[in-house]
């Protein structure tokens, strides 16, 4: 007997980098069809839906907010442009799931936050480092207290990919902050997701190390700036960080820094966290995602590779494959899309992604960030 499935039909709004991500993903689900894509202009969104085998490419997201069959939208455009994209979305009567940092400010996420609850749609922010199979076994650790009481947590999110002057991205013009704003904020979420504790005040210090850049004339897709070798260039005066270093308090008693990178040779994109607590330490990189690094004072320390079946029943779910076989970035917004889809389809339960209230608060991080920076001095963020 052949089985009727429903599929639910989504629109995709971007067409660079991480829209393509989206659209891989979403397709990996199987209850999922794309069905449009939209873009900066008809020629992009064209040349993305024949690349992705995608039906719709409309010049104007609007054309995908006004089909009636189309549930939820995908935001993966710079972030400047969210806030009037999700509010159209929303007023459509759409889902959203919007790429981070959610808005442009916090003013704006919390415009986005009020008219996700006043419009009763589900939605999302894209904060997919969570989703790692050890992030989650991490994240239980802490929970049953395997650790004891957390003391330190520090770590970085590192990449080289803006190393170089003629190293461009639309982000390296999208202020006021880009380091922070755009990994830093990952990583923060990362370790307030797994210790289940707060920022609540912060000293931090950015740093702009190339600050005159050489914009090709062209676009230039994200990470793939220093593959390029342009004939001619546009040299601009860049105001948005490279580095920045944070030190922080959280809880009510643990401490921690971190620093974000753009600048950093050879590190393509390690985020890693150390937590350090009364009964012992555990460390994750997610350039060696599958390890879990455990740290004990009166027995050797252990290196833990990922193994679903020994984890915890609420990490093990985020595992598909058996140990050994790898599941990797990709696999993390595979994972988040899973658990937001379910809940679109009826599913009940608690909500178990990251949504727009992680996004504001992210927000107000970057907002303390910004305000520490240009004081000198320990700010407290916004609750």
């Amino acid at each position: 007997m052949r089985k009727t499935r429903t599929r639910i039909r989504v629109g995709v709004v971007g067409t660079g980098f991480i829209a393509r991500v989206h659209v891989e993903s979403l397709r990996r689900l199987g209850n999922i069809e794309v069905a449009g894509v939209a873009g900066s202009s008809e020629e992009r969104a064209r040349r993305f839906a024949d690349e992705l085998n995608i039906d719709w490419a409309a010049a104007d997201y609007r054309e995908l907010l006004d089909d009636p069959g189309i549930r939820a939208i995908h935001i993966c455009t710079p972030n400047s442009l969210h806030l009037e994209q999700t509010l159209a979305a929303f007023a459509a009567g759409k889902h959203v799931v919007c790429e981070k940092p959610l808005a442009a400010n916090p003013e704006e996420a919390a415009r986005m936050l009020v008219a996700a609850r006043n419009s009763g749609l589900l939605h999302a922010t894209v904060y997919n480092v969570r989703a790692y199979p050890q992030v989650q076994n991490l994240r239980r650790m802490c929970e049953t207290g395997a650790l004891g009481e957390v003391w330190l947590v520090k770590g970085t999110y590192s990449q080289d990919w803006l190393l170089h002057d003629t190293d461009w991205n639309w982000r390296v013009a999208e202020g006021p902050s880009r380091a922070f704003a755009d990994i830093g904020t990952h990583w923060c979420d990362l370790a307030e997701h797994v210790t289940g504790l707060r920022i609540s005040s912060l000293s931090a210090s950015l740093e702009t190390f190339v600050t005159k850049r050489k914009r090709p004339r062209g676009s230039v897709e994200t990470f793939q700036g220093k593959n390029l070798r342009p004939e001619e260039f546009t040299e601009v005066a860049i105001e948005t960080e490279d580095f920045a270093s944070v030190a922080f308090r959280m809880g009510e008693r643990a401490r921690g820094i971190m620093t974000a990178s753009q600048v950093s040779a050879g590190r393509k994109n390690q985020i890693a966290v150390e937590i350090s607590g009364s009964q012992g330490s555990a460390m994750w990189d997610g350039e060696r995602p599958e390890e879990l690094w455990i740290g004990r004072r009166d027995r050797p320390s252990e290196l833990h590779l990922k193994d679903g079946a020994l984890f915890a029943d609420l990490a093990r779910s985020y595992t598909e494959i058996p140990g050994g076989l790898s599941e990797g970035w990709d696999a993390t917004f595979k994972q988040v899309f899973r658990r937001f889809y379910a809940v679109v389809a009826g599913a009940a339960g608690p909500v178990d992604y990251p949504t727009f209230e992680d996004g504001l608060r992210q927000m107000r991080i970057i907002d303390a960030v910004l305000a520490s920076n240009a004081s000198g001095a320990w700010v407290t963020v916004e609750a």
